[in-house]
């Protein structure tokens, strides 16, 4: 904004002639004195407006969220397919399954500024929340990149496997140990790269079994067996406790996956483990014949286990106007977010309650039936 200041004559030539007093002269000129009050004002509002518009730019700690672009998993990003699969058969899928995103502004990526705030405050269809609940303080750009990225990775792997999971392929998959916790009950016994083979003879196929287990031991030693580059370990562990009140070995766990054929997702500049529902829904569609959505246009969100569960996100609100926008008349949500649902689904948009992979893929196959898809699972405020 330019600024731009002006003045007022310090007389006015149009007082004119006055009359003089006793022992004055009649017809002299009397002028009159500068007007400093009207000045004053003038400069005092130019200052106030100067401090508004510097007030309105100044950065504020809060991150907006707003509505992302879609991507639809059985199209193409870049002019490349989102899904290829090779090493098995594969059917041209068509219809629209979108993954949904949101756009971040604040923390890390840029500071906002306090008019940016208040106007995303007043847009229903943007969220504005503080910082620190969106970002661990001192987290650089960079560094949440880097999280987003493996994220990313992370959630495509996932949800390869709770695709064949759904459809009885079989893999093989494995529980790794990516690292250890500051004071590790498992440090000295347990390393980076063991393969968790069995609990308390118990065989480990899925963090479950392990979490099962150490509730039903209540605090008591655990006796773990691993594959150490081809040698079995056994370690006697006794768990510690979380802060909140769970019984943990103190290891940070992976999955390790080997597939019987090779699916490659194509997807730049989105990151985070949101996709994952999305990702074997498409996956499903690409290695089975037919159209699993029968034309209709269906958006989701959700992060995906590889037993098929599906969790909750962030920016839900954000990705049902995204989605919407971008003419979906279905949404799949995780049910964990339903509290965020009710009350902000935009209209023309039905959104169903998703928990697992089977239950996401039952609603797009009744929808695409033609059926009618009112009696599926909503959120509701109750």
């Amino acid at each position: 904004m330019t600024i731009t200041e002006g003045g007022q004559p310090a007389s006015d030539p149009a007082g004119g002639p006055v009359r003089g007093r006793r022992g004055g002269r009649t017809g002299a000129w009397t002028g009159r004195k500068p007007d400093n009050r009207s000045a004053a004002m003038l400069v005092s509002g130019l200052l106030a407006m100067a401090l508004g518009v510097t007030a309105v730019s100044l950065p504020v700690p809060y991150v907006i969220e707003s509505p992302g672009p879609t991507f639809n998993t059985l199209g193409e990003d870049q002019g490349e397919p989102v899904i290829t699969v090779t090493g098995t058969e594969s059917f041209p899928a068509k219809g629209s399954l979108d993954l949904t995103t949101v756009y971040v502004d604040g923390g890390p990526n840029g500071p906002v500024s306090v008019f940016a705030a208040f106007s995303a405050w007043l847009n229903g269809s943007k969220a504005v929340y503080p910082e620190e609940l969106i970002f661990p303080r001192g987290v650089t750009k960079e560094q949440s990149q880097q999280e987003s990225s493996t994220a990313m990775v992370t959630s495509q792997e996932n949800a390869v496997a709770a695709a064949l999971k759904e459809l009885n392929i079989p893999f093989e998959q494995r529980m790794e140990i990516a690292s250890l916790a500051d004071g590790s009950a498992a440090d000295g016994q347990l390393q980076a790269g063991d393969v968790l083979l069995s609990i308390n003879d118990k065989p480990i196929t899925a963090l479950a079994v392990v979490q099962a287990e150490l509730a039903a031991g209540n605090g008591a030693p655990v006796t773990v067996v691993v594959d150490r580059s081809g040698s079995r370990i056994s370690a006697t562990i006794t768990p510690s406790v979380s802060p909140s009140g769970r019984f943990i070995l103190g290891v940070i766990l992976q999955y390790n996956f080997t597939f019987p054929f090779d699916v490659r997702i194509s997807l730049d500049e989105v990151g985070g483990p949101s996709a994952g529902m999305m990702f074997a829904l498409g996956i499903i569609d690409t290695i089975t014949p037919g159209e699993l959505t029968g034309g209709t246009h269906v958006a989701g969100t959700g992060t995906i286990s590889p037993d098929g569960s599906v969790g909750p996100i962030g920016g839900i609100s954000q990705k049902m106007h995204g989605a919407r926008s971008a003419g979906a008349s279905l949404f799949l949500a995780p049910a964990a977010n339903c509290g965020d649902v009710v009350g902000h689904i935009p209209d023309g948009l039905q959104v169903v309650k998703v928990e697992n992979l089977a239950g996401a893929r039952k609603a797009v196959e009744l929808a695409a039936s033609g059926s009618d898809t009112s009696g599926l699972p909503a959120c509701t405020s109750g």
